[in-house]
């Protein structure tokens, strides 16, 4: 039952990430899985400028959400990491979205994954490798990762200014 919940709350949360940025007025499709590293890809009206975004769920109160390993590379600048918190049915927690730059994640998600392995574990213990990658959530921090992710919620804004950015690069130079 878990497994299924989780797999219906991810793909909601696609098609949440992909309505909102619609809402904003550009045009999002989610890939249904087709695309191994964008989830929704996102373009302006025009189709002149586009981002690519990989959407990870958690349920808005948890401590972390799952990255993957994944997360440790940069994609690029027209790379983004939508972090949804989707309440769970009956609850009355709001949406909540962390808009992450692709480099920003891969830089912190990294050096906070290496930091853990090289400590040592509660009971002074080895930690093992794993593919598990993670980002805490506020009010929740890391002793790992400086990444403060709270500078990221509703974000919206960082896609918004790539998807504009062609925009006002044509318009100075017809000016």
């Amino acid at each position: 039952m878990f497994e299924k919940e989780k797999s219906t709350r991810g793909n909601a949360s696609q098609f949440f990430v992909a309505g909102e940025l619609c809402r904003r007025g550009y045009s999002a499709v989610v890939t249904m899985g087709n695309t191994p590293n964008t989830d929704v890809l996102c373009s302006n009206i025009a189709g002149t400028r586009f981002v690519h975004i990989q959407v990870k769920t958690f349920v808005p109160g948890n401590r972390t959400c799952s990255v993957g390993m994944k997360a440790e590379k940069d994609y690029g600048k027209n790379f983004y990491w939508v972090l949804g918190g989707i309440p769970k049915p009956n609850s009355n927690a709001n949406f909540t979205y962390y808009i992450i730059p692709s480099s920003v994640m891969a830089k912190h998600v990294s050096t906070a994954h290496q930091l853990w392995l090289k400590s040592p574990g509660a009971k002074g213990q080895e930690h093992k490798d794993s593919t598990v990658r993670v980002v805490h959530l506020p009010p929740y921090k890391s002793k790992y990762s400086k990444l403060n992710i709270g500078r990221y919620r509703d974000r919206w804004d960082l896609i918004e200014q790539k998807l504009q950015e062609h925009k006002r690069q044509h318009r100075r130079k017809n000016v």
